[in-house]
């Protein structure tokens, strides 16, 4: 995999080969947003390509859903292996296509693999039939059908082998959508999956914007299920696009950032540096990212002293250099939105503790900027998405406080509490409506494994990995009566059931 020069741009992946659409409606410009003077390519897309993607799924629908459970299991196995064959190049073309520093991209290509396996290891016994009675009833799992999965440029990777991996296994045939900004670690998914070696339109890709392509694709009366991550405005788009199909299942994945509560008995070091990490990593523009912290009153300042300690030691700069933590956002318009973000904090009269903006790194000209904290003092502003990175803290009296505040916020993906109680933190964590709770340790840490529902506008209908197997298929039901029919049990007028039912009524349980 050649990802140090201009990339090969191969097209659309249809039917089981690369192919380039021949009307095209426009380009997306892969630029490596931490040095914009390296363009990785143009490439095409057309709505048309939406058509023939998914209309190859539903050919090739017949055919992978006759394939065993356990044979699809050694596909997933497979797909895991050629991820860590690879694991330093995708790494690679992850940091030039996102800006992510390097040791992030790594960690990323690692959770991809580890994914893969997590899914054909523990996913095929959540597939398996519902035995109810040996010889009269039990219930077994079919796929939706095609289904498409739309992901966005945070984790390039890792969220589409997540889901791609899940909808395979389950039986589905798929039509995946890569974000705008990361179009070559798309074309790689499909490449790892061409090694693979699955049947003709079991997995499909095309290339594009949302505007256009995702919208065609999320509203395609082809589609039996869809998988959307990002953001919930977009997610509130895809809703209203799809409530004229009742029947479609549709699984959500949306962020709005995460809250961490800081209390008294915190060891203030240990909060200061998973805060900073949490809010910071990937220039703040995780799903999952720290951008509130809710600090007892008594603990405050000394708070406030130890996180500006940790985050001017944080380093900006070149995805590629060594010793930097926080690469460059996204896109020039992702970092005028943080700049507005700020001006706006300062016009409602809240209070810079470190002042963010665009920075400059020498020898590479991208979207780089300086992390920022802000003292909030109206607790209405932290019901909104901050973008990139942003950490707001908020001061709080008590844990009644803490919980009232935190109960009220729009996004609540996940929460983070710091106390030297764990005893306490148990029952905290008992009052609080959040996906996940963290006790001493930041929010960027859920497990492949463990379920996490958000709250509130973070709300999302797509469990994590191995309960998505099961989320993407649906349980149809099998009963059998093999008993002879008795014509002497219906006695005209005498109340009884035909055919004895009044005895078998519930057998089957």
């Amino acid at each position: 995999m050649d990802i140090e020069s201009r990339l090969l741009r191969r097209g659309d992946y249809i039917w089981g080969s690369f192919v380039r659409p021949p009307v095209v409606d426009g380009y997306i410009v892969a630029v490596n947003p931490g040095d914009r003077t390296d363009v990785l390519g143009r490439f095409a897309f057309a709505t048309s390509s939406v058509d023939d993607a998914v209309g190859a799924a539903l050919e090739g629908a017949p055919a992978w859903r006759e394939v065993t459970v356990d044979d699809r299991a050694d596909v997933i196995r497979r797909f895991g292996e050629v991820i860590e064959e690879i694991a330093d190049d995708l790494a690679r073309l992850v940091t030039r296509e996102t800006g992510k520093p390097l040791w992030e991209a790594r960690a990323e290509a690692a959770a991809a693999a580890r994914a893969a396996r997590l899914v054909a290891a523990e996913g095929v016994a959540g597939l398996q039939p519902h035995i109810v009675r040996d010889d009269t009833a039990w219930s077994e799992r079919r796929p939706l059908g095609v289904v498409a999965v739309i992901t966005p440029f945070t984790y390039p990777l890792l969220v589409p082998v997540l889901h791609v991996a899940a909808a395979l296994l389950a039986g589905n045939t798929v039509v995946f959508k890569p974000s705008k900004f990361t179009p070559g670690v798309g074309q790689a998914v499909a490449e790892l999956l061409d090694r693979c070696r699955l049947p003709r339109g079991a997995f499909n890709m095309v290339q594009g914007n949302g505007a256009v392509v995702g919208a065609r694709l999320a509203s395609h009366p082809g589609i039996d299920g869809l998988v959307f991550v990002g953001s919930h405005t977009t997610a509130s788009k895809v809703r209203k696009a799809t409530a004229d199909r009742p029947e479609l299942p549709v699984f959500f994945q949306c962020g709005g950032k995460s809250t961490a509560i800081v209390l008294p008995d915190a060891d203030l070091e240990l909060s200061a540096y998973e805060i900073a990490v949490s809010a910071f990593a990937t220039a703040g523009q995780r799903h999952d990212a720290a951008a509130r912290v809710l600090v007892a009153r008594e603990r405050f300042d000394v708070f406030c002293e130890r996180l500006i300690a940790r985050t001017e030691e944080l380093k900006v700069g070149y995805g590629f250099d060594p010793g930097v933590f926080m690469g460059p956002m996204i896109s020039d318009a992702h970092r005028k939105r943080y700049r507005t973000w700020q001006s706006d904090l300062l016009g409602m009269g809240h209070t810079p503790i470190l002042e963010g903006g665009n920075t400059d790194v020498m020898g590479h000209r991208g979207y780089y900027v300086r992390p920022s904290l802000y003292w909030i003092t109206r607790d209405a502003v932290l019901d909104a998405e901050p973008p990139g990175p942003v950490l707001q803290v908020y001061c709080v009296n008590d844990i009644d406080h803490a919980v009232s505040v935190h109960q009220r916020l729009a996004y609540r993906v996940s929460t983070s509490l710091f106390t030297g109680d764990e005893g306490a933190a148990s029952a905290l964590a008992q009052r609080l409506d959040t996906g996940a709770v963290y006790v001493n340790r930041g929010t960027s840490a859920t497990s492949l494994r463990l379920p996490a529902v958000g709250r509130g506008r973070s709300t999302n209908a797509s469990p994590a990995a191995v309960e998505l197997v099961r989320a993407l298929s649906v349980p149809q039901a099998l009963l059998y009566d093999r008993r002879p029919y008795d014509g002497s049990r219906f006695v005209p007028g005498a109340g009884a059931l035909p055919g004895g039912a009044e005895d078998r009524r519930g057998e089957a349980g």
